[in-house]
């Protein structure tokens, strides 16, 4: 691993007769990704019109203003692609200031006002009219563009995988619950601060949320619905912007060119190794999501904070960057809460290396640790708190969501947080205790792929790999120590995972020069192995023998495997494969991990799907009976609903049905409260989870029930009155409605056991 960054080397001028074949071989490896992420999505049922507009969107809005203030902030990479890439990263966050303002004014013109004040001002100043260029071009070689083309192919292909078993309302379908919860987020974001709970009134709205507010600005600015954003139109974007920056990165770290493809291509596709069979280990997918939109966001922004801080380790002055790093560190804070802790673990881990390194103090590690220190305190302000924050200390808890664990000794731990291990860790015997330590084991060997790295340490002293060193060691750390009712605590692990991977990548790039030949064998067959090796399945009998067997088998097989390769290697070509052995042995890790992720993405595309419960579906009329409310009730009209829980009429009430509020994109005064703050914090109170906890208010849903199943008069005054609800969204699948209540509100939509009803000024 060097410290310094590689040019790559200066392409010969192209002839003067060849300018447009020159642009076009520079321009085709764009096109081929391009024309296959348009594919996918009509192939999604996504209007065309709507993608042409959303691209053109997101190029403007987003890409245009991000890479010239990037630019004016920190300067070029002397390269188109990577300049737009970082530029896009840099752009997410110009619009959120521009959405940050227009939800504190409720003035909606200020979003493209905004933006185009932006680039405005690039045209108009003089001084910063040069960013619209590059005035010393370090172009990078075609083969990066080529590479970089594959990695966007995988990215069209996570997309299409994410995409395909969710299909665009209306239609019966049983979504999973966290969407319908975003989308009601994102109706929130285009409201005014202070925002709410759109599921319960009144509850004050605590959550990285600002994933939500990008869609809401998309929505905005293109005026395609929330729906059709969220489910088709803005993931692939996001990913590809994660896969641009990890590319720069990647390259920064390394030096080498070709290290940034196969970085990217790590980060976007590769799994865990041997993770594609019926049990496989946690975190074992990609760190990119679309049921978790606020993990997928934060890949570009933290990634885009860490290059800065690479790059200000090595020597590089940031100039008024240093003034733009808190903001960038909000934007990570507000995306997701997990994103910035490991991030300060990394910083301050380079700046005690460097400390003792140079013997003064580490000023920029230290701005670095200010910076983001400032984020995740302001992100603690603004976005996190109350019950939804709920985190515990409990080593190994992560056990508990592990197969080989929960049917075994952990059985019994039942889902309150218990002592400082889980239950059938603190009971277990000496037997129990080392298949424990078999399970963590097996984790750490299936998760090669991201923590190899961390034991490969550069040649020559770098700060760059104590920083991503610290940060991988942080998202590993904190899974391993901490407790959540929902075992949020994965995604500290989900989020540095990416850098995981790239640092194996970048410490394979500082032993492969030499040994190109091998490393280049040892990656295809490695991936060629991965996916007809035999995979991870249970055992037939829940006990540490049979789990041991079934966890085993496969590493065995892959390592006598491995000893013949590498036998029949040295027999052949002797020293010179004994030398080669590590680069080869860091390689093959590689290209079992991508090979594995596209191998199971691919696999998928087959599979078709889960089958939707006829008493867990929302079917089409309750869609269009949602829809329809949308479409035609005010911004901030309230609604009371009977649907809370999935089932709907569950006796036991997992109150996380969400998706009248998701799909109508309206406030509720109490729909689902699943999420609430007051449930999350009473999380095993009377043995229940969090989610089956009593509604917040028991005297506003008692009266909510009563107006549905009675139509009292008296109640639906109260609803109009006391709350400004002015619709009722029914739903006979959910409980009894009254006839009564065609009486006092009138029928404005109906649709199979869905009626929307608007309550008379006079009822």
């Amino acid at each position: 691993m060097t410290t310094l960054l590689q040019d790559p080397p200066r392409a010969s001028p192209a002839p003067a007769d060849k300018p447009r074949m020159t642009v076009l071989r520079r321009v085709l490896p764009w096109i081929l990704p391009a024309a296959a992420a348009f594919g996918a999505l009509l192939w999604l049922d996504t209007p065309a019109p709507q993608i042409a507009v959303y691209a053109a969107c997101f190029a403007v809005a987003v890409v245009l203003p991000g890479t010239l203030v990037l630019r004016a902030l920190y300067g070029s990479r002397g390269n188109w692609p990577e300049d737009l890439g970082l530029g896009a990263a840099a752009g997410l966050v110009v619009q959120l200031i521009g959405w940050a303002l227009t939800a504190a004014t409720g003035a909606g013109l200020l979003l493209p006002i905004w933006l185009g004040l932006v680039v405005l001002l690039f045209v108009a100043v003089p001084g910063l009219r040069r960013h619209w260029r590059i005035d010393e071009p370090r172009p990078l070689p075609l083969a990066w563009s080529w590479g970089m083309s594959v990695v966007l192919l995988l990215v069209v292909l996570a997309g299409v995988t994410n995409l395909r078993t969710i299909p665009l309302p209306p239609t019966t379908f049983e979504i999973y619950q966290d969407i319908y919860y975003h989308l009601a987020l994102v109706h929130e974001m285009a409201r005014t601060i202070p925002f709410h709970a759109p599921q319960v009134d009144g509850e004050t709205l605590r959550y990285h949320y600002l994933s939500d507010a990008d869609m809401a600005s998309a929505s905005a600015l293109t005026g395609i619905s929330p729906v059709t954003v969220y489910l088709r139109l803005w993931f692939m974007p996001i990913v590809g912007t994660a896969a641009f920056v990890f590319a720069a990165l990647a390259r920064t770290v390394s030096g080498r060119w070709w290290a940034a493809p196969v970085a990217a291509a790590a980060v976007v596709a590769g799994r865990a190794m041997l993770a594609n069979g019926a049990v496989m280990p946690f975190g074992s997918g990609l760190p990119v999501m679309i049921i978790s939109p606020s993990q997928t966001y934060v890949v570009p922004l933290i990634a885009l904070f860490t290059l800065i801080a690479v790059e200000a380790l090595r020597g590089r002055p940031l100039r008024w960057m240093w003034a733009a790093l808190p903001l960038l560190a909000v934007a990570c804070a507000g995306s997701k809460s997990s994103a910035l802790p490991p991030l300060v673990a990394g910083a301050g881990l380079a700046g005690i290396a460097l400390l003792v390194k140079q013997r003064r103090v580490p000023w920029t590690a230290a701005g670095l640790l200010a910076a983001a220190g400032f984020g995740m305190v302001a992100g603690l302000k603004l976005f996190a708190g109350g019950g939804a924050g709920t985190l515990q200390l409990q080593l190994l808890s992560t056990l508990r969501r592990m197969p080989p664990y929960e049917r075994t000794i952990g059985s019994g731990d039942g889902i309150e947080l218990g002592g400082l291990v889980p239950d059938g860790v603190a009971h277990a015997g000496t037997a129990g205790r080392l298949f424990v330590a078999f399970v963590v084991l097996w984790w750490v060997v299936s998760q090669a792929p991201r923590l190899l790295g961390l034991v490969l340490r550069p040649r020559e002293f770098d700060a760059a790999w104590w920083l991503l060193g610290g940060i991988v060691l942080a998202g590993v750390g904190a899974v391993w120590v901490f407790w959540h009712p929902s075992s949020s605590q994965i995604y500290f692990f989900a989020g540095t995972a990416p850098f995981g991977a790239m640092l194996t990548v970048c410490a394979l790039a500082e032993r492969a020069d030499r040994f190109r030949a091998a490393v280049v064998g040892a990656a295809l067959a490695a991936a060629a192995w991965a996916v007809v090796v035999p995979q991870i399945q249970g055992p037939a009998r829940n006990n540490f023998a049979g789990w041991g067997k079934a966890l085993a088998e496969p590493f065995l097989i892959t390592a006598v495997a491995g000893v013949v390769a590498a036998a029949i290697a040295v027999a052949i070509w002797r020293k010179r494969a004994l030398v080669a052995m590590p680069a080869a042995l860091i390689a093959a890790v590689v290209g079992a991990g991508v090979a594995g992720g596209v191998s199971y993405q691919l696999a998928s595309l087959n599979d078709p799907g889960p089958k939707a419960r006829p008493a867990v579906a929302v079917t089409a009329g309750e869609m269009r009976a949602a829809l329809w409310l949308g479409e035609h009730s005010g911004q901030d009209d309230l609604v009371a609903t009977n649907v809370h829980c999935v089932p709907l009429n569950a006796e036991k009430c997992n109150a996380r049905a969400f998706w009248v509020a998701g799909l109508s994109g309206r406030r509720m005064l109490i729909e689902s409260w699943g999420y609430s703050d007051s449930a999350v914090a009473a999380h095993g109170k009377n043995g229940l989870a969090y989610y089956f906890q009593p509604a917040p208010d028991p005297e506003v849903y008692e009266l909510n029930q009563r107006a549905f199943a009675r139509g009292d008069a008296a109640d639906i005054r109260r609803l109009r009155d006391e709350h400004g609800v002015r619709w009722l969204f029914a739903d006979n699948r959910a409980g009894p409605v009254s006839p009564a209540l065609a009486r006092l509100a009138d029928i404005r939509f109906q649709d199979g056991a869905a009626t929307v009803y608007e309550i008379r000024p006079g009822a």
